[in-house]
């Protein structure tokens, strides 16, 4: 079947399911799919079929929001660009996805001015105000104040605008941090061990819905431990992956294990596969950590090909290279915060890596312990404000939104004999949480299952393609891709 029949076929059926949000067209599995750019999502509620009249469809705060608002079914539990301007032609930016506090720019927007929303219409970006923590070793200015509101003086401090993307609501049980910049993930509760990660999880997924509920829906109590318990509950009850490719047909036809069916089945524990060498079980670390689509090397079965047609196994074959080329093509690792100045590696200059390094996970994709990187996407192309310039080649390959841009001053650069620097950034990362300045700029990566229906990607949205985030990383790590190679990783990301 291919995509167009698919969608047309289910259109009906998925109009409702879309706009709510919660349940689409079901599958033979019992799961529900969702179409999508590059093909159909899956979603599966292990927890039986979605209630929504649960806590994560209800309005628990003073703005009209739900969990639901901004974690939409059909956009892979996270929320997309061109559905958001949908929801804003249509309700005139009265959608609780508006509100002023964190929907706008800044918190006195004009509900109804969509240039009061641009980075959330634009790039899908919520702005999230953080106070600058009162221990930090370093100070703060902003340099670039393009809404009016990056830095303002409180009663509790300054706070600081930061915008990032919804990271998704579902495979929630492969996480290793909770937030981009780990701050529902504390140190009392880490998810770094067998022994603890079950609770800790529970605990900080508890934590981040009291806290979401708190400020994103503006409540003036916290939820009860009844409606935390079913969020929670929901939530850890999903799995979401690409099921169906627009060119390839089925996910987990001929013996490959796409969707979310195989997603379910996947074994995980904090530390599996670390690249650094610390997996409780001893195990030395694999780079070729994704196996999705092995029995597609080389076009698979030719059986495979007279049931369904020829034609599949070009598709095939590049989804498969594509993997190969993830677990295998040589990066050239430097200046990464979190890798270059890691004791644990040796603190080198610079060493060899793969797509892996980073996302060592197997077949899910993030990392499997606690490791923020800095890889340059909170870095700016303003001129004169980035002075690397592998860096600055590579965020220009991306479409970065107008964010503000701040000064870091008073910290000294890991990777220089410690002298002093200065540098400027979008986003302090983890430095926030810390104060530290050894956390500046790192960020956590996500995982990547369900990428083709949560576009824009990093967490500021600057890759609005899979292909302009290859891109980012072909010029960051020098990785020298053919054109060839580049459309063969993208249809391998579009297949998870």
């Amino acid at each position: 079947m291919n995509k167009t029949l698919f969608c047309a076929n289910t259109a009906a059926l998925l109009f409702t399911a879309c706009v709510a949000g919660a349940a689409g067209a079901p599958g033979l599995d019992g799961s529900s799919i969702y179409p999508d750019p590059s093909g159909a999502l899956q979603t599966i509620n292990a927890n039986g079929p979605t209630n929504t009249e649960g806590a994560f469809f209800q309005s628990l705060g003073t703005n009209g929001r739900s969990c639901s608002t901004c974690h939409v079914a059909d956009q892979a539990m996270s929320m997309a660009p061109p559905q958001i301007r949908a929801r804003f032609e249509q309700t005139h930016g009265s959608d609780p996805l508006f509100a002023a506090f964190d929907g706008a720019n800044c918190p006195n927007g004009n509900t109804a001015d969509a240039a009061a929303h641009s980075l959330l219409l634009s790039h899908g970006l919520i702005r999230i105000p953080l106070t600058v923590p009162a221990n930090a070793q370093f100070t703060v200015t902003v340099v670039h104040d393009p809404y009016g509101c990056a830095l303002v003086a409180g009663p509790s401090g300054l706070t600081l605008s930061t915008y990032r993307r919804p990271l998704p609501t579902t495979n929630l049980r492969f996480l290793s941090t909770i937030m981009f910049d780990g701050r529902e993930s504390p140190a009392s509760s880490p998810l770094n061990s067998i022994a603890t990660f079950k609770v800790n999880l529970n605990n900080d997924l508890t934590q981040q819905a009291t806290d979401a509920t708190l400020g994103h829906a503006q409540a003036l109590v916290a939820p009860t431990s009844e409606q935390l318990a079913d969020i929670v509950n929901f939530e850890m009850g999903l799995s979401t992956a690409q099921v169906y490719d627009g060119a390839a047909g089925d996910l987990h036809a001929g013996g490959a294990l796409g969707g979310a069916r195989n997603l379910v089945l996947e074994n995980y524990y904090p530390g599996i596969n670390d690249v650094l060498g610390a997996d409780p079980t001893g195990l030395a670390f694999d780079s070729s950590s994704m196996t999705l689509f092995t029995a597609w090397e080389n076009g698979g079965s030719p059986e495979d090909y007279v049931r369904e047609g020829y034609e599949r196994r070009e598709a095939r074959s590049d989804i498969a290279a594509g993997e190969v080329l993830f677990n295998t093509v040589p990066l050239t690792i430097s200046a990464v915060r979190g890798l270059n100045d890691n004791a644990a590696l040796g603190n080198p200059v610079s060493f060899k890596g793969t797509c892996t390094t980073c996302h060592d996970t197997p077949n899910i994709g993030d990392h499997s312990l606690p490791l923020p990187l800095d890889i340059g996407t909170g870095h700016t192309l303003s001129p004169g404000l980035e002075t690397d310039p592998v860096i600055l080649r590579a965020i220009a390959e991306l479409n970065e939104p107008d964010l503000p841009v701040f000064l870091v001053s008073g910290c000294k650069t890991p990777f220089s004999a410690a002298q002093p620097v200065s540098f400027y950034t979008t986003d302090l990362g983890k430095g926030m949480i810390t104060g530290l300045c050894s956390d500046v700029n790192r960020i956590k990566g996500p995982i990547l299952r369900g990428l083709a229906g949560r576009a824009p990607y990093f967490h500021n949205g600057a890759a609005a393609t899979l292909l302009q985030a290859v891109n980012f990383y072909n010029q960051r790590f020098s990785m020298n891709l053919t054109e060839e190679q580049k459309r063969q990783l993208v249809a391998f990301l579009n297949s998870l």
